[in-house]
């Protein structure tokens, strides 16, 4: 089988495989620790250690077990983080979520006498797009999520966060970047765009994330691995690409149509109407017959 000619120097950070090769691997699980430190360490303070935990250890039964999440980790002090990729909108995402963490809350009971002291637990996406609720808010990309009080606005409980980054809304370039956090999101953002490393991005970490991360060093599996997600991740873009085009498509004939019918009404002459609209001559003619 011939191998996929690459354009870029770097893997698509939105792959499955791209992702779990950055943060999912043991040996580069520093990358990870060194992100959730930044993402957290107003709350958090430092975490020092991490450990994955195997998503088929989830669940008491088989249909718990389906709940597989990208990353499962946990810190020294036995917090559970659950880091998700999403590459594009889906229906009750935000439920998902939610759904996702009662697993690790359930997974803290003990047997026996249990007085339901729990460990935090935390919720982080990465999303390839953007909420529909949020499209008029270009500037916002990153939202913490906890249980408050809908009058004070005061958190009522801690220990449960949910944290939602929409990428594409991350605009910064490279000159803008004012904090490590931010060189995490450009990095993630335009790491397929990025051929020689930029100097505000020349330290330790970001050098063994462009070290782990260029497909020159794979071998022919990683390699095979990597064409195959980066496949499906095309195919699924190419498929929300096409949705969009079509529904603006609709969107515009069914204003021209609207526009037609009531010139029609007015009694304007049909080829300025077609002119007027764009529309066809049988489009036209399927309005006369309504």
């Amino acid at each position: 089988m011939a191998m996929y000619q690459f354009t870029e120097k770097y893997i698509n950070p939105f792959t499955d495989y791209g992702f779990k090769k950055i943060f999912g691997e043991e040996p580069n699980k520093d990358l990870l620790l060194d992100f959730l430190n930044e993402l957290l360490k107003e709350e958090q303070g430092k975490i020092t250690s991490l450990n994955y935990i195997k998503n088929e250890q989830l669940g008491t039964t088989a249909l718990d077990r389906k709940a597989i999440f990208d990353l499962y980790c946990e810190n020294e002090r036995g917090e559970k983080f659950i880091v998700e990729l999403q590459k594009s909108k889906q229906d009750f995402f935000k439920d998902r979520t939610v759904y996702y963490t009662s697993f690790p809350i359930q997974e803290q009971a003990k047997r026996g006498e249990w007085d339901y002291q729990l460990q935090a637990v935390y919720a982080i996406a990465l999303l390839d797009f953007v909420f529909e609720a949020d499209q008029d808010d270009p500037d916002k990309y990153r939202y913490d999520v906890k249980l408050t009080d809908i009058e004070t606005c005061k958190v009522f409980y801690d220990k449960l966060t949910f944290i939602y980054l929409e990428m594409p809304k991350f605009n910064k370039t490279v000159d803008e970047l004012n904090s490590r956090f931010d060189k995490w999101l450009y990095v993630l953002r335009n790491l397929t765009r990025i051929d020689e490393i930029p100097t505000p991005l020349q330290e330790s970490v970001f050098e063994k994330l462009f070290e782990v991360a260029e497909i020159a060093k794979f071998n022919p599996e990683q390699v095979r691995s990597y064409e195959d997600s980066l496949k499906y991740y095309r195919d699924l873009q190419n498929s929300i690409d096409t949705a969009r085009r079509e529904g603006r498509e609709e969107g515009r004939t069914a204003t021209q149509l609207e526009i037609a019918q009531a010139l029609l009404a007015n009694g304007m002459d049909e080829n300025l109407i077609l002119q007027t609209t764009g529309l066809t001559a049988a489009q036209l003619a399927q309005l006369r017959t309504v």
